[in-house]
């Protein structure tokens, strides 16, 4: 029996604006915390105050974005919060106090948070159903690479010209790219629901999937540390200046490499054993960044951390979609993307007040710490939770 198509052109497209829309985001994420210091002066626990405000709106906007997905037209929706996303990086460019920068800094959330939760879902509105799980792992190498290889570049980009106004200008110019990008979709139209179910708080988060929320948690306060002081750690500790890229693009091949391998197993039906082995991965990565400051384990923990969250995350997005109804495809979306947000957001915060009053090393051991704490989650409690409570079990 011939295979449907996997690769159509709503799905691609859907796919290139993601990327377009993380890329945008993060070419700026890990040289924030240096902006912040070169313009304003700001102390490194004001700093993870002002980074994390884009993660505290994100956070309040998903549960009701997955809501609206359900239940508006996804596309327009779509559309509309992609184009208040690209606009707001004009906000950017004209702050000129730290106060203004992070009004800024927190509106943009609020836009970032809901286009994440109707893209991804109207990326599974695309696919075949028997290649969804296929689908959803390659989908999530676009925001993955994105996250990855957006920081080298803007790195790069800073290192070359010194110009912040510059790396500005190009994530606006990207994020339009995106926008236009998405705005080509063409959906059928979806049947109109008869009956109305009463509003309730299942219709906001997926209140079937609240352990794989905790430990989604737990490995995103990791993520949330690692990205948004990496930069400042390999210049201030390490001594590395030039190399922050190549911890990206390193990171990045090892996602692209453990996305490209993982869909097939995902294809298989081998979530959990895709699950297992990300976690693990992330955790030996994760450890090894903290006991050794040296380069070669600088470089060497970004393959591993890189090589796990590409195994890791689309097992985990599986997980979420296999606990939910049909019509509730965006809340599953947005319960994951949320249980994301809280915990880049206590990273950030957490990371920077461990920054600024004991030590760097004292930060990424807060990371390898809760790493730990999440795979211990998943091994002994969370994989038979996914199991009991799936919806396609025969």
């Amino acid at each position: 029996m011939e295979k449907e198509k996997l690769w159509n052109s709503n799905y691609k497209k859907a796919m290139v604006g993601n990327f377009m829309l993380f890329f945008s985001f993060y070419i700026l994420t890990p040289l924030l915390p240096i902006y912040l210091d070169a313009q304003f002066k700001a102390d490194k626990d004001v700093m993870g105050l002002v980074l994390s405000g884009y993660v505290v709106a994100a956070l309040l906007v998903r549960p009701f974005s997955g809501f609206i997905v359900d239940t508006f037209d996804r596309k327009r929706v779509l559309a509309i919060c992609f184009f208040v996303f690209f606009i707001l990086f004009t906000g950017y460019i004209g702050a000129g106090t730290l106060l203004l920068f992070a009004i800024v800094r927190t509106l943009h959330g609020l836009p970032f948070g809901a286009v994440t939760v109707a893209n991804s879902t109207v990326a599974i509105d695309s696919l075949p159903s028997s290649r969804r799980n296929e689908g959803i792992g390659f989908y999530g190498l676009s925001n993955n690479l994105a996250m990855a290889f957006a920081p080298s570049v803007g790195i790069w980009i800073y290192n070359a010209t010194d110009n912040f106004t510059l790396l500005f200008w190009i994530a606006l110019a990207t994020a339009l790219t995106g926008f236009l990008t998405v705005t080509s979709i063409r959906l059928p139209k979806r049947e109109k629901v008869k009956e109305k179910k009463p509003v309730s708080f299942d219709r906001f988060f997926l209140t079937r999937g609240w352990l794989l929320a905790l430990n989604i948690i737990c490995f995103s306060i990791c993520w949330g540390i690692m990205s948004n002081y990496v930069a400042i750690y390999g210049k201030e500790v390490v001594g590395i200046t030039d190399g922050t890229g190549l911890f990206f693009m390193i990171l990045s091949f090892g996602l692209f490499a453990s996305r490209i391998q993982g869909s097939k197993a995902l294809a298989k039906g081998k979530i959990v054993e895709n699950a297992a082995g990300g976690v693990l991965l992330s955790l030996g990565g994760y450890t090894l960044f903290s006991i050794v400051e040296h380069s070669w384990a600088y470089y060497l923990s970004a393959l591993l951390i890189g090589l796990g969250n590409g195994h890791m995350y689309p097992a985990f997005l599986n997980m979420f979609i296999k606990l939910a109804r049909n019509d509730q495809r965006g809340t599953a979306n947005s319960s994951i993307l949320t249980a994301w947000d809280v915990g880049m957001g206590l990273g950030i915060i957490a990371g920077g007040f461990l920054l600024e009053y004991i030590s760097y090393s004292a930060a990424f051991w807060g990371a390898a710490v809760m790493q730990g704490a999440g795979t211990l989650l998943f091994f002994f409690a969370t994989r038979r939770f996914f199991e009991e409570r799936r919806l396609d079990r025969n």
